[in-house]
């Protein structure tokens, strides 16, 4: 199972929001990109970030910050938020970013995730589903579609689509365990790799994601509130 740290940069800081909502959030650094050496010298193995601000605007917006990350630390990154347009995700890439992960789009127009698949391979793209109640959320988690969570997996898998992040925003930043259920509906009814978002709170969280199995787990709050240390959680789940 692989761990992936979490950078949720808003405004240029690090923050972790509650349930997705904006305007509750907490600032935990003015520097993320020293919060991303940590997590390298921790033992992570690859960097999840988000840029809220650019999933709410529908565009990149904390472009400086990523950079900034991704230049200092030699561990792969991640990003996603406000990805868009073809365009969007080749400046991701060519920022050094090992691989983007299409929300919103997704939703809106397959087609759009098609061609990034043929253009820059599966590899390179992820497919993020946040939802509630199992139902796909857009735009910055603030509106819910018509969209059932694994249908929508299912048809991206249909696209080529091999690895998904599947968050759970009414847990997400809330500490109070991930969604088991239906993580493991994600995983038996895809079979695809699915990373797991939103509620990991302990190492039982991390136990029981881990014999779902999911092939991984995004890590948040836990980590900014010491109720996860990274460094025990590689050497358990990810060595």
């Amino acid at each position: 199972m692989k761990l992936f740290p979490a950078i949720d940069i808003r405004n240029g800081q690090c923050v972790r929001l509650r349930q997705g909502q904006f305007h509750d959030v907490e600032v935990y650094s003015h520097i993320p990109v020293n919060i991303a050496k940590t997590f390298e010298a921790a033992g992570a193995s690859y960097i999840h970030i988000v840029d809220l601000d650019g999933a709410l605007a529908g565009r990149s917006v904390n472009e400086d910050v990523i950079r900034d990350i991704v230049e200092n630390v030699s561990v792969p990154v991640e990003v996603g938020g406000g990805i868009r347009t073809v365009k969007d995700v080749e400046n991701k890439l060519n920022l050094g970013v090992d691989r983007v992960i299409i929300g919103t789009k997704a939703v809106e127009s397959p087609q759009f995730v098609r061609e990034c698949i043929q253009r820059f391979g599966a590899e390179r793209i992820v497919i993020g589903i946040d939802a509630k109640n199992g139902m796909v959320a857009t735009d910055g988690w603030e509106k819910i579609s018509s969209y059932n969570a694994v249908q929508l997996a299912l048809e991206m898998k249909e696209l080529g689509v091999r690895t998904v992040v599947y968050t759970d925003i009414s847990r997400d930043g809330m500490l109070q365990g991930p969604n088991i259920v239906h993580t493991r509906e994600m995983v038996e009814q895809t079979g695809l790799d699915i990373i797991a978002s939103g509620g990991v709170s302990s190492m039982k969280d991390l136990d029981d994601l881990n014999s779902i199995p999911v092939h991984g787990v995004i890590i948040g709050k836990a980590l900014y509130e010491h109720r996860i240390q990274l460094e025990e959680a590689v050497e358990k789940y990810a060595k």
